[in-house]
């Protein structure tokens, strides 16, 4: 398989870059919003960069600041700053209007990116969806005395089974986080809405998702929750069901005015 090409840069007003990967092809667009300390090249990300190039489908995948290829420090990256990148994204490098795909914290950023924009984002694909993570799972997985730790060192470097690496939790991502809360209220949304949730989740439960659907406004609002379905979904038969609810969603659109 020849290796993919180098990544576009999106220039930001600090002088960070974002780098992203987008096709042209028809309406609506898809654009994917990937998880905390993931990356556009994951198995998802490119499962869809390959079925919309194969359906002749406009796409578009980028990583946040201080993900993959994209600058910066890991340590000073928030839940804002990451909405931000994926608002410049949709603004300055898709067209038309937009499905957007989250995954986990993905789920959170393109909620908050539908927020900025309704007009660009008709639809919504939530895979394991993790929205308010910072006051609604963090607090209810660590113990009190980890939480107090992290607010008097600032960041903590805790092991993750998703990477031999160990993952940085500092305290300006819970606090800016609890700034860009979203299920506090109703989410006003009026497009179609999908969530894929496997039950056998150890990091966000599958009734999180049933937060979601209760908060989104619209009436086009459907979850599946996947009984033997881990975090990631990346399992074949994960993947397949992702690509046909995407398809769906595009499908709802192309027949709306």
């Amino acid at each position: 398989m020849p290796a993919e090409p180098a990544p576009r840069m999106l220039p930001r007003p600090d002088g960070g870059t974002i780098a992203y990967h987008t096709s042209p092809g028809k309406s609506p667009g898809v654009m994917f919003c990937g998880g905390f300390k993931s990356d556009m090249t994951g198995t998802k990300a490119m499962a869809l960069d390959a079925h919309c190039r194969a359906t002749g489908r406009a796409y578009t995948r980028f990583d946040y600041f201080a993900h993959g290829q994209s600058s910066g420090t890991f340590e000073d990256g928030t839940i804002g700053r990451w909405a931000e990148d994926a608002i410049a994204v949709l603004d300055q490098v898709t067209t038309g209007p937009q499905v957007l795909v989250g995954s986990s914290m993905g789920g959170w950023i393109m909620l908050l990116a539908a927020r900025a924009r309704p007009q660009r984002v008709k639809g919504l694909v939530g895979i394991a969806p993790a929205p308010d993570f910072t006051t609604e799972l963090i607090p209810a997985r660590w113990p009190p005395e980890r939480l107090a730790e992290l607010k008097e060192k600032g960041v903590l470097y805790l092991p993750s089974q998703y990477d031999s690496e160990p993952y940085a939790y500092t305290w300006k991502l819970i606090d800016d986080g609890n700034r860009h809360l979203v299920l506090e209220k109703p989410i006003p949304f009026a497009g179609p809405v999908r969530l894929l949730h496997g039950m056998a989740d150890p990091d966000v439960p599958w009734r999180h998702s049933l937060k979601l659907v209760e908060n989104l406004t619209s009436d086009d609002v459907a979850a599946t929750f996947i009984k033997a379905g881990d975090h990631r979904l990346s399992r074949p038969e994960d993947i397949g069901r992702l690509l046909a609810t995407v398809d769906e969603v595009c499908a709802l659109l192309a027949h709306r005015p």
